[in-house]
Parts: structure tokens; sequence; C-alpha cells
């Protein structure tokens, strides 16, 4: 039998929502096979053509002059969308990364959308089931299931994506993975990928202000 592939999700933005024009300058992926952390990622800084807000700069530390020289999201598009392409996305909130992945796909004229390449699966949504009238933030259910091998004074798309990991590998049965602790660090000052990558096509789904509160709240609880 085929294992099953899921891919953790997350990304960081210039800020939000992305409806007011702020684009996606991180991604970060790590690859499971069944309930084992193969050690693949996908992990990309990306120009997003503007300027980051300093809001948005304070919670994870990217500004502009670092993304100055990274590539801009139309050359790095089809790599990423072949790495998580026939996947199970595991991301926390997934309103708010898929809604501007959708974006970042329509601003580039694609016909497809996230949902329609990949099954999503929102550890929010499974937190506050799980969970009723608990904080279900990353760092709260870090803290609610013992995850602290990792170091996180800021967040990243890499760093968080292998954290939710494991809070999903916690919350769905107890098994834990690999720690990426060191090659996260590392990915995080490289910027890049270990992957390879093709073509393909989305469409634009903006996130409400609703959604974008609601994110908000995800960092703040």
């Amino acid at each position: 039998m085929k294992p099953k592939r899921r891919i953790v999700l997350d990304t960081e933005t210039t800020g939000m929502p992305a409806i007011e024009g702020h684009r996606i300058i991180e991604i970060g992926c790590v690859e499971m096979l069944d309930r084992e952390l193969t050690g693949n990622h996908y992990h990309q800084y990306i120009n997003p053509e503007r300027d980051v807000d300093q809001g948005a700069f304070e919670v994870h530390g990217i500004g502009n002059d670092f993304l100055a020289d990274k590539p801009t999201m139309a050359f790095c598009i089809d790599e990423f969308l072949d790495f998580i392409r026939g996947a199970e996305l595991i991301i926390h909130n997934a309103k708010f990364d898929v809604g501007f992945l959708d974006y970042e796909l329509g601003l580039l004229g694609r016909e497809e959308s996230i949902e329609s390449i990949c099954t999503v699966t929102d550890t929010l949504v499974m937190a506050r089931k799980k969970h009723p009238g608990a904080r279900a933030s990353l760092d709260a259910l870090a803290k609610r299931y013992g995850i602290n091998q990792f170091n996180r004074e800021l967040h990243g798309a890499l760093l968080d994506s292998e954290i939710l990991a494991q809070v999903y590998l916690a919350m769905t049965g107890g098994q834990g993975g690999l720690s990426f602790a060191t090659q996260s660090s590392q990915s995080q000052q490289n910027g890049g990928s270990n992957n390879a990558a093709k073509p393909i096509a989305i469409a634009e789904v903006p996130v409400s202000e609703a959604e974008a509160a609601e994110h908000r709240a995800y960092f703040s609880e």
C-alpha cells in the first residue's frame, strides 16, 4: 500500500490581508509519509515586490533589504506546486495561508486553486474541537504537548512547519517525529529548497478582514 503523503506548510507575509495587496515572503514545508517525517522539505524566501509592514516585521524579522535579492513568486511557484501536488496539506489556520497562496496564483494568471490539487487539513479547527475553550495557537499547542526542542524567538515558515508537524503527530496519536531544528536554522539563513518542480495554475481567493483577524488571534493567543 502506497504511504500517505502529507505536507506540513506555513507562510510568512508582508502583512494582512492579501486583498489589500499584501504578499507572501516565505514558504516553508516539511514532508511526512504516513506518520514519519522524511527530512525532505521545501523552503523559499520570496521578493514580494513591495515593502514589509512594520507590524509583520516585528513578528517574523524578515525585512526589505534581506528580500531584495530573492526570487519573485513567478520564478518559484512551479517548484512549490510540484512539491505539494497531490498531498494532504497540514496547515494551522488554513484559511490564511491557502487564501494568500490562491491570491498569489491569481496574480500570476493561474487557473487552479490549492484545494484543487491538494486536500487541506486545518489543525486550528482540529485543536478547537479536541480542546474546546482552550487556547489553540501554535505556541499554546506546543506547550500543551511538551514540544520544546525548538528555539523560537521569531516566527519563521520552515521552523513553524516543523513545530506544527510535531503538534499534528501529538494531536492525532501521540507519535512524535524527527526534530529538524538544526536544519531549520540553516535553511532560514540560506533560503531555497531541496526539491525540483513543474508548472500548474490557479484562481484568486483574497483573504477577508474576518479571516485576517482570526490569523492575528492565532499569533496572539
